[in-house]
């Protein structure tokens, strides 16, 4: 079966509420010369969780916005290569977020927003092609 391409903000809605328990499987391929990715767990108000490879700087970005950003956390090394395909695996805990990069575990992030099932849309944006998202 051929990938197909999806637009590109992909903003989808996450089907049931999360908990801990439900996963998220995010498959694209990165541009050739990108500069950021953003992967966001959004709420109402704000994002619950913000993932943020930045190919300009090297590293991985992720946080909180709840009409102010919290404070950076940087994950160890960079997990994607440009014009590469990817696989991300975003596990939510009862702790937090685990994500892994191509079957590699590469960041957990504690909650900062409590009310995980008032999180109800994925957002996928920036420099990617987007061919699956399993929400």
């Amino acid at each position: 079966m051929a990938s197909q391409k999806l637009a590109v903000p992909c903003i989808t809605v996450i089907n049931g509420p999360l908990k801990p328990g439900k996963s998220v499987i995010i498959r694209g391929v990165v541009n050739t010369n990108p500069s950021r990715i953003e992967i966001n767990f959004r709420h109402k108000s704000g994002i619950a969780f913000h993932y943020n490879p930045r190919f300009d700087q090297n590293k991985v970005v992720c946080n909180t916005w709840d009409g102010n950003w919290g404070q950076e956390e940087y994950p160890a090394g960079m997990p994607f290569r440009a014009g590469q395909p990817f696989e991300v695996y975003i596990y939510c805990s009862d702790r937090g977020f685990n994500v892994s990069v191509n079957g590699h575990q590469v960041h957990s992030y504690n909650h900062r927003f409590m009310q995980l099932h008032d999180i109800d849309v994925l957002d996928v944006r920036g420099d990617l092609q987007v061919t699956s998202v399993e929400a």
